[in-house]
């Protein structure tokens, strides 16, 4: 399981069809894409545009079940409060963030030029390559790129006050970036019935609640309804695994404090 948010460097290590993201992100800066990446991109924009008029969930759906197999790689992005950022765009390895970034871009996009775009758009704010206009956070997706039906789901959910980027002993998880105060709604693993299930929908985007100082979640992935019952598809860390894979969802959810849930927009 990827130690994500982006954050955990060393404490832990939309509309169906190809909508456009903010225009902010037209015209930034391309991407150094090798010829695995681009030819993969070239594949995903044709197979999406493809499949027509699909739900935002199947379009997911599609996009995110051609990465199984792909090799888990653990803190894919590069930048720093010291060091400048770097458009990365590699499908070789994905985490388990960079993972749902491609995903969601993906779905909005009809060539590759556009989704480099929207991966701009879906990474960072105001579609500014930039560490501080990153989105460190699985939280940061709401309201812009998802929204948080957590609440709605559960009597049972509990909302917490959270210090997102701070450390218990004062310090910063990430140097250079502010402390924000963050109220974060989950369900507990306990509550997570049938009831809580059969609400969800394939491509809700699902995070594993953080029960620790400074952080949203410790990993993310993508809610799939398959043939075989719920899964939680994920780039997962894991020795048995290494890479993105299918784990059953009730399974994952138990091994957690609990999850957070948005649904695409």
């Amino acid at each position: 399981m990827r130690t994500i948010v982006r954050v955990l460097l060393v404490v832990l290590a939309i509309a169906c069809g190809a909508a456009l993201l903010p225009p902010a992100a037209i015209g930034a800066p391309s991407a150094d894409i090798d010829d695995v990446t681009a030819r993969e991109i070239d594949d995903l924009v044709a197979l999406r545009a493809a499949a027509g008029a699909v739900s935002k969930g199947e379009s997911i759906e599609i996009v995110s079940a051609n990465f199984l197999g792909t090799p888990y790689g653990a803190d894919m992005l590069v930048g720093s409060a010291t060091q400048p950022e770097q458009l990365v765009v590699d499908f070789r390895r994905v985490d388990c963030f960079t993972y749902l970034d491609y995903v969601e871009a993906l779905t909005r996009s009809t060539d590759r030029e556009q989704f480099v775009a929207n991966l701009i758009a879906t990474r960072y704010r105001n579609g500014q390559v930039d560490f501080l206009q990153r989105r460190h956070f699985f939280s940061d997706w709401s309201p812009d790129l998802a929204t948080d039906i957590t609440a709605s789901l559960s009597p049972a959910a509990v909302p917490v006050a959270k210090q997102l980027n701070a450390k218990a002993d004062g310090g910063t998880i990430l140097p250079g970036l502010p402390v924000v105060d963050r109220t974060i709604t989950y369900i507990p693993s306990a509550a997570v019935d049938q009831a809580v299930i059969g609400q969800l929908r394939t491509g809700d985007y699902i995070g594993a609640y953080a029960d620790l100082p400074g952080l949203d979640v410790t990993h993310v992935g993508i809610f799939v309804m398959t043939p075989s019952g719920p899964m939680f598809r994920n780039a997962s860390s894991l020795a048995e695994n290494s890479a993105v894979v299918d784990s059953p969802f009730a399974d994952y959810v138990q091994s957690t404090p609990g999850i957070v849930v948005y649904r695409p927009q």
